[in-house]
């Protein structure tokens, strides 16, 4: 019988470059709806971002640093979809990296929005750079 190689059994499904996005992504969503960081257990609650602000932000930050390219990264890092967003958030938690309410779930994260029409039907090139006529 072949023995289990340690590595294999402790490897996560995810590339770690998904991790970093996540942090990026809470960041990001903190800013974007002006809520700072958490200075004491008081301002805990009013710097909370909920799965569906923190799978928003994922979007747009998503779009603005990979653009068409989005889908391609997130499967390169093992994410196929918004509950892998809320696996890795849940994963974080449970090591300590990351907070949750009493109110936040999984199923927060589950079926928020498809891909393809996330980051590619609705996606718009922004020509006014390419055009901008300097007088």
């Amino acid at each position: 019988m072949a023995t289990m190689d340690p590595a294999v059994k402790t490897r996560k499904p995810y590339h770690r470059n998904a991790y970093e996005f996540v942090f990026d992504s809470l960041r990001y969503t903190q800013e974007m709806l002006n809520r700072g960081h958490v200075v004491d257990e008081m301002s805990e609650d009013s710097a909370h971002i909920s799965g569906r602000e923190l799978l928003e932000g994922v979007r747009l930050l998503a779009l603005e640093r990979f653009g068409l390219l989005s889908q391609m990264v997130f499967r390169s890092w093992g994410v196929k979809s918004t509950e892998d967003f809320g696996r890795i958030v849940f994963e974080l938690v449970e090591r300590g990296e990351m907070k949750k309410t009493e109110r936040d779930s999984l199923s927060d994260f589950v079926h928020v929005y498809e891909f393809e029409e996330a980051f590619d039907d609705n996606y718009v090139i922004d020509l006014r750079e390419a055009f901008k006529v300097d007088r």
